[in-house]
């Protein structure tokens, strides 16, 4: 930390509790928040550009490299996309499938964030292992329930990071009901670690923060007549947006801005928006299963939740949601005759949006009538969020500006991580440069 006659700085160079390279600069005075930057500077990947010429069965493949935490988020969206191009519809079973290696990510990917990277911050702690010698059980039960969630994923995907099972119309290799069948004792075990899990973290202090009457959130989600949705479904928000994932880029936009080399989306003639588990649950509260919404009661959480901080909660239903879909699936499953759909290579574009633990990811290809990749178009939940992160701190920062200057970066860093965001797939630690400035 410096000190000026003029501004002062505050400066961390290291914040191992976000996925990804990423930079946060502030710039506030006593009269509030001048300028707010969410920084994302590793160099362009150019994902879309190397999918171009490449068969379309190698795209779920080559975009679950995207990220290590949500590999099979971009797996679905992309085979999802491909089929829509190819006019391919699994079967009821194969969808199943599908919904069951999406729990093991979910499960995945939560258990992570609520217990290794989010929970330090309620409980005053720069780390999870700092945490841990206080806190041993509440860490061994969030490594307890992550291991179930691998377990799903090492099934049905073959491997626990970057599955290589999934395909274009199904998966290579389809599970035997006798092995489905031995994760259960398992899966229910960890069910009931969250079942805790939900009660623990709505007991956490959190900070008080909701955003005015005349700014409220644009929550976006997929909705689905049936299911809690993951894979399938149609793009909905609070605000009344109803569409096919087919329209997604007729209502939604990505603008790159200087300062970050990651795009900013927005939904046209209405601004920033938030994607993720806030927005599925207040949109499809209604699909959760009996037991979850009853553990949630129980808890005293609301049907609707409106403070971000309390992010940790919702995350921590989902995985409950999870393991009640998964065990649902498992006592349901009938193994399909074939392991996936054949395809015949045409022309076209498809697309897909499936439901990332950390938010909407959309997916679009062309294909030419060999079925090579002609062009790509990916929007991962991070870049959704961007504009709606720095928003919220803008907001939210006049609130806290009393506070010492130490806890007040604590705060602002807390408040990038309720979004959880993955800025993994480039980055490994947060820089926050935070600078007041004097009235002269």
């Amino acid at each position: 930390m410096t000190k000026g006659s003029k501004s002062k700085t505050i400066k961390v160079d290291y914040l191992a509790r976000v996925e990804g390279e990423g930079a946060l600069y502030i710039r506030y005075d006593d009269s509030g928040v001048r300028e707010v930057q969410l920084k994302i500077f590793e160099p362009p990947r150019f994902f879309e550009a190397f999918l171009r010429g490449r068969d379309y069965l190698e795209a779920p493949d080559i975009t679950a490299r995207i990220c290590g935490i949500c590999p099979v988020a971009y797996q679905m969206s992309a085979l999802h996309a491909m089929e829509d191009a190819l006019g391919l519809a699994p079967n009821p079973a194969l969808h199943a499938l599908r919904r069951l290696v999406y729990c093991g990510e979910w499960i995945e990917s939560h258990t992570l964030h609520v217990f290794l990277l989010h929970a330090p911050d309620f409980l005053g702690y720069p780390s999870a292992v700092a945490m841990a010698a206080d806190h041993r059980q509440i860490v061994q039960m969030g490594l307890q329930i992550k291991r179930a969630g691998n377990a799903l994923v090492r099934l049905l995907g073959g491997r626990e990071v970057h599955p290589i099972n999934v395909r274009v119309g199904g998966f290579y290799r389809i599970p035997r009901v006798a092995e489905l069948h031995a994760l259960r004792d398992e899966l229910l075990r960890a069910r009931d670690l969250a079942m805790d899990a939900v009660n623990w973290a709505a007991s956490l202090p959190f900070p008080h923060f909701e955003r005015p009457a005349g700014a409220p959130y644009e929550f976006v989600a997929l909705t689905h007549p049936h299911e809690y949705p993951m894979n399938t479904g149609r793009i909905a928000s609070s605000l009344g947006l109803d569409i096919a994932v087919q329209d997604y880029e007729q209502h939604f936009r990505e603008t790159h801005v200087g300062y970050t080399n990651a795009l900013h989306s927005e939904h046209i003639g209405y601004g920033p928006y938030m994607v993720g588990p806030m927005a599925r649950y207040n949109l499809n509260y209604d699909r959760l299963s009996p037991l979850v919404r009853e553990v949630a009661s129980d808890a005293g959480f609301a049907p609707f939740c409106a403070n971000p901080f309390q992010s940790i909660v919702v995350r921590s239903l989902e995985v409950l949601y999870a393991f009640d879909e998964a065990l649902r699936i498992i006592d349901q499953y009938q193994q399909p005759e074939t392991p996936y759909l054949e395809a015949e290579p045409r022309a076209g574009c498809g697309c897909a949006a499936t439901e990332a633990p950390r938010g909407l990811l959309y997916h679009r290809y062309g294909l030419d009538q060999n079925g090579k990749i002609t062009d790509a178009n990916i929007v991962p939940p991070t870049s959704q969020n961007q504009k709606t992160i720095e928003a919220d701190l803008r907001l939210m920062l006049p609130g806290f500006l009393h506070l010492p200057e130490e806890r007040l970066r604590r705060q602002c860093e807390q408040a990038v991580r309720n979004y959880d965001p993955c800025i993994s797939c480039s980055t490994h630690f947060l820089q926050l440069h935070l600078q007041r400035e004097s009235d002269a």
